[in-house]
């Protein structure tokens, strides 16, 4: 058996059909994954300290790529390792507020270490526009649940590859599972990938399964799809 690696994400997908609370029966058959001896972590806009979280009590890799790929949390004694910064991000909100729209406001969430989240009150599209024109090199990301300011060149895939890099795994040997935007780029890495069925269109379009359930019980339908894989 040739140990694979699970990239999935949290909201919206190992979620009970995206409000918020875990599929206890998806956890659970991550973990026989992992106990199998794959290894499972996840991928995720929330922190990267939510995710490790969640892992240890959850019975998988203690490795959690947190902040669309910002950060990372891992091993026994919670290690940080930085990607994103923090410092260029709170400098293009402030940017934002004084030039766009003052009412543009941070969400209270878990403190990050290396992006800033923002209320999803503005028009994203514009405001990316603005923060290019003036040179700042951040890229905004729409989750569904918030506005992501994250470094340039910062995504889910690209925090996924300094994963793999992190637990000596092939990216040829991954499956990666989502909904969202900001999964996206991640899927792009991930070929193997599974989009549940209450996914994005955009996301659907380059997803190699879709499923026919929503979140929790669509990571449940999308791993029996391809239970020849373990």
């Amino acid at each position: 058996m040739k140990k694979k690696v699970l990239a999935v994400d949290i909201d919206g997908t190992i979620t009970l059909n995206g409000f918020g609370k875990i599929h206890l029966q998806a956890l659970e058959k991550l973990r026989n994954l992992k106990n199998d001896g794959h290894h499972v972590i996840f991928v995720t806009g929330r922190s990267s300290v939510e995710a490790y979280l969640l892992s240890i009590f959850g019975g998988l890799t203690l490795l959690g790529v947190g902040e669309n790929g910002g950060c990372i949390t891992h091993g026994e004694t919670m290690t940080h390792k930085l990607i994103g910064n923090k410092n260029e991000c709170q400098n293009a909100f402030s940017y934002l507020k004084k030039t766009l729209d003052e009412t543009i406001q941070e969400k209270p969430v878990f403190p990050r270490i290396t992006e800033v989240v923002l209320d999803r009150t503005f028009d994203i599209k514009n405001a990316q526009k603005i923060l290019d024109e003036k040179g700042f090199h951040v890229g905004l990301f729409d989750s569904g649940y918030a506005f992501h300011i994250n470094s340039h060149g910062v995504d889910k895939g690209t925090g996924l590859m300094k994963a793999l890099e992190m637990l000596n795994a092939d990216l040829e040997d991954t499956i990666a599972l989502g909904d969202s935007e900001t999964d996206v780029p991640l899927f792009k890495t991930v070929k193997n990938n599974i989009a549940v069925n209450n996914s994005i269109p955009e996301l659907k379009e380059i997803a190699k399964i879709v499923t026919t359930k929503n979140s929790g019980e669509g990571v449940l339908e999308g791993l029996d799809m391809i239970s020849s894989e373990f």
